[in-house]
């Protein structure tokens, strides 16, 4: 079972249908396919291995620009229809969880800033007041101790589909831009260094996502045929790392829920983020 997220608009639903899932033996995943870039596999790997040392500062954004009018709209601008919180549901939602699994560490506590730039847009019948966020800033620590920062718009003029994630250690800093899919930045106190996708010298994790060889660009497809492919295999009972599940669709309303919480309260903190989710 393939859901989209958000897996539900609240966390009582998420985890019961989590629950529901386990226990009835269903396989269910959620679309988070920036995790199948082959660019962000290696630098999970790297990570894993120590590569960058003690990392101090976690910091990135996504940036988007197709509301960036008054006349531009959608179904996600209601929160009827799409839940209280449009910007960081839909697009922060896919940072974070790109967050957490790179580090294999959770964001423990955040606070969340809301900001909207056009009191109402065009409505399918009239105009209405938006009450959903076009900009979000968060600050945030994860239980591991790393500092983080993340801003995300969808009236970023110019920027397409910018998510941009960078992680600063005391022996290496990484960087993944994924309007830039194909390569990695490695920095140190002597430079940086831009990696490329090249399956012989890649992580295995990342290798096995490689589809074409190096020099042949792949992308955001490639990242979504191979979520679909390891959907498939997890239903034949097979093990792919890194399939997204609804316990990390789960984890991403929690996210959510907690950022809408903050944003509403004028940015104070919101803790206990690292509690053990539903079975």
């Amino acid at each position: 079972m393939v859901c989209e997220k958000p897996l539900t608009t609240d966390v009582r639903d998420a985890e019961q249908l989590t629950r529901e899932a386990a226990q009835q033996g269903v396989v269910g995943t959620v679309p988070f396919v920036y995790r199948f870039h082959p660019m962000v596999r290696e630098m999970r790997a790297r990570v894993d291995r120590g590569e960058t040392g003690r990392i101090a500062l976690a910091s990135g954004s996504y940036l988007q620009d197709w509301l960036s009018n008054s006349s531009d709209t959608n179904w996600r601008v209601d929160p009827k229809l799409g839940g209280a919180s449009r910007t960081f549901a839909d697009i922060g939602s896919h940072w974070f969880d790109l967050l957490e699994f790179i580090l294999g560490d959770r964001v423990a506590r955040l606070s969340a800033q809301f900001a909207t730039q056009f009191a109402a847009r065009e409505d399918r019948s009239a105009d209405t007041m938006v009450v959903t966020e076009d900009t979000v800033t968060v600050q945030f620590t994860t239980a591991g101790g790393v500092l983080g920062s993340f801003a995300a718009s969808q009236v970023a003029r110019g920027r397409k589909n910018r998510l941009a994630i960078e992680l600063s250690g005391d022996a290496h800093s990484f960087a993944f831009d994924q309007e830039n899919p194909e390569s990695l930045w490695r920095g140190d106190e002597l430079g940086g260094r831009t990696l490329v996708r090249d399956p012989k010298t890649l992580a295995p994790d990342a290798a096995r996502l490689c589809i074409v060889p190096a020099g042949h660009p792949q992308g955001y497809q490639e990242c979504f045929n191979a979520f679909v492919a390891d959907t498939y295999a997890a239903i034949r009972g097979e093990h792919r790392e890194g399939l997204p599940t609804f316990r990390d669709g789960l984890r991403s309303v929690q996210l959510v829920e907690a950022v809408v919480g903050s944003a509403r309260t004028g940015g104070d903190w919101a803790r206990g983020l690292t509690q053990e989710q539903a079975a």
